[in-house]
């Protein structure tokens, strides 16, 4: 006889569960486009959530591309790049962003997650090693746990630990064909930065290969807003693959990799999440494009994003609040317990603010916060009333 089984029955007791133990989404509403004052369910607010660094989905000239690429080349690419739907706007676009970089050949995805989902995993197999940063984003995480190949783990920047690890790959017999090793360029729970240079100059050491995913420093980071591979002053035969995304600074949405030709030609012909799946519309393309020629031509904005992200956490620290180990426009505000950050996002939402808390397991069970990250066109009026707020809500919970 057969097991009596409720095929979804299941999901609803999982999502209770989620919900008893605080660590469910609840889902809020964008009803006016991404802007510094916008309508969140109903009520304006100034936001402090947005991966917008740069504000540039509102820019006109990106808007403009968008709308004329679309008139003229359809809402679709009509098809997989692989097949039909490679269009000039595509390539276009990769050439752009390889010059942009500074670097032989770039490839776009339709996102970042699929950029890291569709190629980490066939950079090995069997009798290969990749190697981590135990906080890399989630995409590296289930990137690598796609492969054949063996898997290590080091603990946060700690290039000493690195240091370790690959030295104890050395002892492998048979010796690893190839080892790989996987970081997030800005960690974006702490927006601290990857030690790049130490990072590179052990893969040299081993002959392993440097993977970097810069989601959060583009835009922001190095000459121009290049990345952290320019912010370093490095180069694509230190960091082999410097993996990004238009959905943050760029404003739009879509993954990338930048490095040698024969990276493109092996990414293309390798990558699953970019084979079978269609490509990006070229109103989409052509307005990352736009984007990147606005960075090229409009150097203040990557300078305002900065001046207002110091002016925010400097008035911050003076008031007290652990800011963490932030080194870039992400900065938490501290909180230690769930509840604290819960109550104090909610605080802030009363008072016209949107930043969400970040709680366990996203972090540890003793490091909730509040992730607050600037923008360009955030005023010094709203990073003053911000201040002010946090103030309140900080001195209400004890947390300063």
């Amino acid at each position: 006889m057969s097991v009596k089984r409720h095929p979804t029955g299941y999901l609803g007791e999982e999502y209770q569960r989620l919900v008893r133990e605080s660590l469910n989404w609840e889902l809020k509403e964008l009803q006016t486009a991404s802007e510094p004052v916008c309508t969140v369910d109903g009520r304006e607010v100034i936001m402090l959530c947005a991966n917008n660094y740069l504000n540039l989905s509102t820019h006109p000239k990106v808007v403009k591309a968008m709308l004329e690429a679309t008139e003229k080349y359809g809402a679709g690419a009509g098809s997989d790049r692989s097949i039909a739907g490679n269009m000039t706007v595509h390539e276009e676009l990769d050439r752009h962003l390889a010059k942009f970089k500074r670097a032989p050949a770039s490839l776009t995805y339709q996102t970042g997650f699929m950029a890291n989902e569709g190629l980490i995993p066939q950079l090995g197999g069997r009798g290969d090693l990749f190697v981590s940063d135990e906080l890399n984003h989630g995409s590296i995480i289930d990137g690598v746990r796609l492969t054949h190949a063996d898997r290590a783990i080091f603990k946060h920047k700690d290039v000493e630990d690195l240091a370790r690890v690959m030295n104890e790959a050395e002892k492998h017999k048979p010796p690893y064909k190839h080892i790989w090793i996987f970081t997030d360029g800005v960690f974006s729970m702490d927006g601290d930065l990857a030690p790049l240079p130490e990072i590179a100059k052990i893969a040299e050491e081993h002959g392993a290969g440097v993977y970097v995913d810069d989601a959060h420093g583009e835009g922001v980071l190095g000459d121009g807003g290049r990345g952290i591979v320019s912010h370093f002053h490095l180069d694509h035969k230190q960091v082999h693959v410097e993996m990004g995304t238009f959905s943050k600074a760029f404003g739009v949405v879509g993954g990338h990799i930048t490095g040698c030709e024969d990276l493109r030609n092996f990414a293309y012909n390798k990558s699953r999440t970019w084979l079978l799946s269609g490509g990006v519309p070229p109103g989409v393309a052509t307005a990352c494009s736009a984007a990147i020629s606005v960075l090229e031509s409009e150097p203040h904005h990557v300078k305002k994003v900065w001046e207002n992200r110091n002016y925010f956490i400097k008035a911050m620290q003076d008031l007290g609040f652990d800011t963490g180990n932030s080194e870039t426009p992400i900065v938490p505000v501290m909180c230690g317990e769930s509840k604290k950050a819960k109550d104090l996002a909610d605080f802030i939402w009363k008072k016209g603010f949107f930043a969400l808390p970040i709680v366990y397991p996203m972090v540890a069970r003793d490091k909730a916060r509040i992730r607050a990250q600037l923008c360009t066109k955030h005023t010094r009026e709203q990073l003053d009333k911000a201040v002010e707020v946090f103030e309140e809500g900080g001195k209400k919970l004890g947390l300063i």
